[in-house]
């Protein structure tokens, strides 16, 4: 007699597949905006995203989220973002904090969209480098690689979700929690970019 044994979905592969329309309406949103086509496209581009690192660095500060990921003094891009917006001349804009209410299980999902744009983010900081100038020194710092570099982060964050600790029953949660934070950065792009 064979006996089917069926293994746990990993959690990281669920999130990539489950989320994937959401990831494309991001990259429909960057062509739509067109961040690089100016500096003031770009500059409407880093106050969302300094908005949105915001609302991830806030999850932070959770020890429910520290045991989970214990190497978040590397991760987040708030100060680079906030560093950006004054090379740029801008204000630094104001609005809620999304996150507020955001707990464990659903932080995961949050950070997984951030860690997940960080990686992805090596094509966008080459384009801000061709196409206006700015660099890991200014005006770009919030799309540069983390200093150990984009993909020794980011697999040591899979193995973080991929963990036996995070239960299956928790997973839903993850995905939706990565689901609420695309729709605030859909929402923060529709609204930075709609200023043109």
């Amino acid at each position: 007699m064979i006996t089917a044994t069926l293994e746990r979905p990993q959690l990281s592969a669920r999130l990539k597949l489950e989320t994937n329309a959401q990831h494309e309406r991001m990259h429909q949103l960057m062509e739509y905006g067109a961040p690089f086509s100016s500096p003031e496209a770009y500059t409407r581009f880093v106050a969302a995203q300094y908005l949105f690192q915001r609302d991830i660095e806030h999850l932070f500060k959770n020890a429910a989220v520290q045991k989970a990921v214990s190497d978040l003094h590397v991760r987040g891009r708030l100060e680079a973002s906030l560093a950006d917006l004054k090379d740029l001349g801008a204000e630094v804009p104001q609005d809620r904090l999304a996150s507020a209410d955001v707990a464990m299980p659903e932080a995961l999902g949050w950070l997984y969209v951030s860690e997940g744009s960080t990686l992805g983010a090596a094509f966008l900081f080459k384009e801000a480098q061709a196409s206006l100038g700015f660099s890991a020194a200014f005006g770009a710092r919030n799309l540069a690689a983390y200093p150990e570099g984009r993909a020794t982060v980011w697999r040591r964050f899979v193995a973080a979700l991929d963990n036996d600790a995070i239960g299956n029953e928790q997973h839903d949660a993850i995905i939706a929690g990565a689901n609420a934070a695309y729709d605030r950065f859909g929402e923060l792009l529709t609204r930075y970019f709609g200023q043109a």
